[in-house]
């Protein structure tokens, strides 16, 4: 059985109603998690983001609402609502908000 963010199995839901924005911060919402990956809804004010980093797996990123800058070894990428980028494993990659923008994470740990 899956850990999920309340109740959302078997519901049709909007998700860029799942996280609301927060003047200055970073809100995030754990829609799946499981031993093989995870499913994270973000939603990051203007100018906010995450700082350079890696991660042992490649990450799906969709945006949802508003536009993002992502780093993926120094090449910087303008990702606009609508739009994806994976970000391969063991590459070093940041994230910041040229808007308000919500973020779907899919991590698959496999």
């Amino acid at each position: 059985m899956s850990e999920t963010s309340g109740n959302l199995i078997g519901r049709a839901l909007a998700l860029g109603e799942l996280v609301s924005y927060q003047e200055g911060a970073v809100v995030s919402k754990t829609v799946i998690d499981k031993k093989i990956g995870t499913i994270t809804l973000f939603s990051f004010d203007a100018g906010q983001g995450l700082s350079e980093h890696t991660a042992p797996y490649d990450a799906f990123v969709q945006i949802v609402d508003g536009e993002a800058e992502i780093t993926i070894a120094d090449e910087l990428h303008k990702v606009v609502a609508g739009q994806f980028i994976i970000m391969p494993a063991n590459r070093p990659h940041a994230l910041r908000g040229i808007t308000p923008f919500k973020m779907l994470l899919v991590m698959i740990r496999a």
